[in-house]
């Protein structure tokens, strides 16, 4: 059954929120959302009184999705980052474009046009922030890559995704090369704040923990 708008942006935060294994509050979807916290307890009765169940609710314990819900949240994902990638590859859009465009346009699209933008793709394993995008079946791939920040000197790394939306931030990371399939190497860290010292290519840079928690790398050495 095809969900409201603001169903599937419930869906769609809630699965971000836990895919770590945790609860999602109702705190933390009242700020993703920026609704008030007695309207999102309200949507979330509702969701868990849908039938089937798109999510499990305990009180003052926070929320999950049930095996429904996940598959209503991964269908909208892949449309969102189906449509990323296509605005990049075939309308020109630069990577920190794309969210909110896609964000608008992901509820609308139908499952033929789902397919045939995948088709034209190739049928692509990543967005252009490197982040997985679900099968046509609605499985989420596995993600083996591994934090920047956990790096110390000599680790040659290979970026594989930046989890970030914000456009500054994806601006200022393609201005100094960091960007997915780059290759990198970690020359110096700094105990006292956490820094990374990285080189690509010849040129070196400082990085603090908020950008390299937010970069994410296969270990090549």
């Amino acid at each position: 059954m095809k969900q409201s708008t603001s169903t599937q942006d419930y869906l769609k935060r809630i699965y971000e929120l836990t895919e770590c294994g945790k609860l999602a509050s109702t705190n933390d979807l009242a700020r993703e959302l920026n609704i008030k916290p007695a309207s999102v307890t309200g949507m979330i009765q509702k969701l868990a009184a849908e039938k089937p169940a798109l999510v499990e609710y305990q009180k003052h314990q926070g929320v999950t999705l049930t095996a429904a819900g996940k598959r209503a949240a991964l269908e909208v994902i892949r449309h969102h980052r189906l449509l990323e990638t296509w605005l990049v590859q075939t309308l020109g859009y630069s990577w920190d474009e794309v969210h909110e465009e896609a964000e608008r346009l992901e509820h609308f699209i139908s499952e033929d046009f789902e397919r045939r933008i995948a088709a034209a793709l190739g049928n692509p394993l990543r967005d252009p922030h490197g982040e997985l995008i679900p099968t046509e079946d609605l499985k989420m791939p596995v993600d083996e890559s591994t934090s920047l920040s956990s790096l110390r000197p000599n680790h040659i790394a290979t970026i594989l995704r930046v989890a970030s939306q914000d456009p500054k931030l994806l601006r200022h990371l393609d201005s100094l090369g960091l960007t997915p399939g780059t290759q990198l190497e970690v020359i110096d860290y700094s105990t006292f704040d956490n820094n990374l010292t990285i080189k690509i290519g010849k040129r070196s840079n400082v990085l603090g923990l908020n950008i390299t928690t937010k970069i994410f790398v296969e270990i090549n050495k």
